[in-house]
């Protein structure tokens, strides 16, 4: 169960960020709101993930969700470019996930 928290700790970690876009420096109220209830429900799940998870592995994987979707979300909806250089840098950031996971003891 705790990786499953952490994964979705992860997406909300991904629409806190896109949030901060959105709400224009929190000028805007409604996705103002949005971004902070993302924030603590992201930070609630992590919380409940590093019960069990090792800190390091699971901070490390928290971010890592949180980078990779940023990025996707940047590409697919605001038109950010996909450059080979992008796309290989984010390789690496899933390279390490996988890796994390595969030689964590949970």
């Amino acid at each position: 169960m705790a990786w499953l928290f952490l994964f979705l700790a992860g997406l909300f970690e991904v629409g806190w960020a896109v949030g901060l876009k959105y709400s224009d420096g929190f000028t805007r109220p409604l996705p103002s709101v949005l971004t902070v209830a993302a924030m603590l429900v992201s930070l609630i799940l992590l919380g409940l993930a590093l019960r069990s998870i090792p800190l390091g592995t699971g901070y490390a994987i928290w971010t890592s969700i949180g980078t990779i979707g940023t990025v996707v979300f940047g590409v697919i909806y605001l038109a950010e470019p996909a450059t080979a250089a992008r796309v290989f840098c984010v390789a690496l950031i899933l390279t390490g996930i996988i890796g994390l996971k595969l030689v964590s003891n949970t």
